[in-house]
């Protein structure tokens, strides 16, 4: 009886034993089974790849599992890497072609030979561009955007010093020896010549910070982004109209294709040839390979930044202003003040024009946005001038006036483009008085401020004249069709007429010509001239001054008929608009009557870069393609 009973107790024990394992194992994960994660790293999963971490996107992955590869990459990656190449079919295959790519860029960058960046470049481009038979990624395969990427990144990086200073794109026949076998590339001199001057000092964008800038645009494609510096033109070298308006420290943005022939067929036999071709945003947006159209990856918000890199152009706002006869910026271009980019027939001139104390410098913002919308960019070209804002206005819109004609007749002396006579000025601060004095008839009322004799009786040199001439009267010049003003003083500003503002005006330097020529006026004609000292001389800020006859009577010339003008007004804080100031403007020296359109931006004085200003520069430009 107590066998049974110690049977039966036995019996229990088992029972409960094997109840409480399956609770157990039913607490525990299967071999095989799934879990819930969150969707950053479900995403980070999904799209881990080697310029992202560091490590082989999935794709990649599954194909070293599937050939039993995965371990000895991660050992012997050189090893790992030549099973992948020898094995490589002739045409078909791109699951392996794919991943030759992705493994040898991180091979490269985890300390590999230089020479797999460059052997990346190649099996991405086959896997992009198959031949024959081959069949073409899909969109929406998410390896076809990270084959473009593996394939700029490779050239830049193969092609590049190491250290991510320099790329060198030396022209000629290259050989560069490779894991495949050998690479050979050509490059044409002819495509390193741009507006008359050498592409040089070729940097990666990729390897650049861009500080400074809110948006930093880059436009997707295939080849590699690069910043180039300007080289000097060759002696005798012909060069296209409007060269000489080029800032020579000026960067551009280029990028680097390089066209590889039989480039599947070329991996077989460890030979591939191809071709470097250089581009640039004004000579092509998109490159040919076979049937297709591939858009061209650009980087111009760093070929902005890094022209603005140390440019003197920032130290020129001051300098500028005291100083007025200092040269324009000395060595980066003309002297006239015009800077522009190169003259492409059929693009609208938009000509920015900076305040006091400023430069090309502070449209960087405006630039960048405009530069990098396809709708403006397409149908525009940017220009700036710089002047020394510390002179009187009449004299620096005369430049302005000269400099523009000038341009106009240098590129196209025949007028053949339309285009050019369609130009839009915009003008911030003191720069919307220049703006302005581009579209008025003013008659006789600025030398009648001045003298009661007309022009041709003074006794004064022809120069003289010339200089009186162009500073005083004004006619609306006929290309010029539109002009936007920007947080500009047409009514004058109360600080221009503070005590401190007067004592800097004071300091302020004229230029020669001018002091010699009103020298001589005042000198030769002093019973019609109201000028009786060369103290006289207003500068910019006097001119500014609420009282001042030279801006009360701008004030009063209305636009010519038919340019259409715009005001952008700059108003701090969120009191009432027509109380309210920018902090040296005012609203109600900044409204005029007649305009086309007028935005208040809720800003301080400094508004063109400002996102609502640009965007309503945007809308106004669009507006201009329409008509009259």
């Amino acid at each position: 009886m107590h066998s049974q009973q110690g049977r039966t107790r036995a019996a229990g024990c088992l029972i409960l034993v094997l109840a409480g394992l399956l609770v157990l194992a039913s607490a525990c994960a299967t071999p095989v089974g799934v879990r819930v994660i969150g969707s950053q790293q479900a995403q980070r999963s999904l799209t881990t790849n080697v310029l992202t971490r560091d490590e082989p996107s999935a794709p990649t992955t599954q194909v070293l599992t599937r050939l039993a590869l995965l371990e000895r990459f991660a050992d012997q990656p050189a090893d790992a890497l030549a099973e992948l190449q020898a094995h490589l079919a002739p045409e078909g295959d791109e699951d392996r072609l794919f991943a030759l790519a992705e493994l040898s860029f991180l091979y490269a960058d985890q300390g590999g030979p230089h020479s797999y960046y460059l052997a990346a470049a190649v099996y991405a481009y086959a896997y992009l561009f198959p031949e024959g038979a081959g069949t073409p990624p899909s969109p929406f395969d998410p390896r076809f955007r990270l084959a473009c990427d593996l394939y700029n990144r490779g050239l830049a990086e193969g092609l590049g010093s190491g250290d991510g200073a320099a790329v060198d794109l030396t022209p000629g026949l290259h050989g560069f020896a490779v894991p495949f076998g050998l690479l050979e590339v050509t490059a044409d001199p002819a495509a390193f010549l741009w507006a008359g001057y050498g592409l040089t000092d070729f940097v990666s964008a990729a390897n650049l910070e861009v500080r400074g800038l809110r948006n930093r645009y880059r436009s997707p494609g295939v080849g590699a982004p690069l910043v180039a510096g300007l080289a000097p033109p060759e002696p005798g070298a012909p060069l296209p109209p409007g060269s000489e308006y080029i800032p020579k420290a000026r960067k551009v943005a280029v990028t680097v294709f390089l066209r590889l022939e039989g480039a599947r067929q070329g991996l077989v036999r460890g030979v591939v040839r191809g071709t470097l071709e250089l581009y640039t945003l004004d000579r092509a947006l998109t490159v040919h390979v076979g049937p297709l159209a591939v858009p061209l990856e650009y980087e111009s918000s760093s070929a902005l930044a890094a022209s603005l890199e140390g440019s003197p152009v920032w130290d020129f706002g001051m300098i500028g202003f005291l100083a007025g006869g200092a040269r324009l910026l000395e060595g980066l271009a003309t002297t006239d003040g015009l800077y522009m980019q190169p003259y492409r027939p059929g693009k609208i001139p938009v000509v920015l024009v900076h305040g006091t104390f400023s430069s090309p410098a502070r449209w960087a913002e405006m630039g960048n946005e405009l530069n990098n919308d396809p709708a403006i960019a397409g149908a525009y070209t940017i220009w700036t001038f710089t002047y020394n804002s510390g002179n009187p206005i009449v004299y620096s819109a005369g430049l302005l006036r000269e400099a523009l004609t000038h341009a106009v007749q240098t590129l196209d002396p025949e007028g053949k483009d339309p285009a050019l006579r369609r130009m839009v000025v915009i003008g911030h601060s003191q720069g919307g008085l220049l703006a302005k004095l581009t579209v008025v008839d003013s008659g006789t009322r600025f030398w009648d401020n001045l003298s009661t004799k007309p022009l041709a009786e003074l006794n004064v040199s022809e120069e003289t004249r010339v200089i009186l001439q162009r500073s005083l009267f004004f006619t609306p010049l006929p290309f010029v069709k539109r002009v936007i003003f920007i947080a500009t003083p047409h009514g004058g500003s109360k600080l221009a007429g503070a005590r401190l503002a007067r004592l800097i005006s004071k300091i302020v330097k004229e230029p020669v010509d001018i002091v010699q020529g009103l020298g001589e006026v005042a000198a030769r004609n002093q019973d019609a001239i109201a000028l009786r000292s060369l103290d006289d001389i207003p500068s910019s800020v006097e001119n500014m001054s609420p009282t001042n006859r030279f801006v009360l009577t701008l004030e009063s010339i209305p636009v010519a008929d038919g340019v259409p003008a715009h005001s952008i007004i700059a108003v701090k804080g969120d009191g009432p608009v027509e109380e309210g100031n920018d902090g040296v403007v005012t609203y109600d020296s900044a409204h005029i009557e007649g305009v086309a359109s007028e935005l208040v931006v809720r800003s301080d004085h400094s508004v063109q870069g400002n996102p609502a200003t640009i965007r309503e520069v945007r809308r106004i430009l669009l507006e201009h393609l329409q008509g009259p």
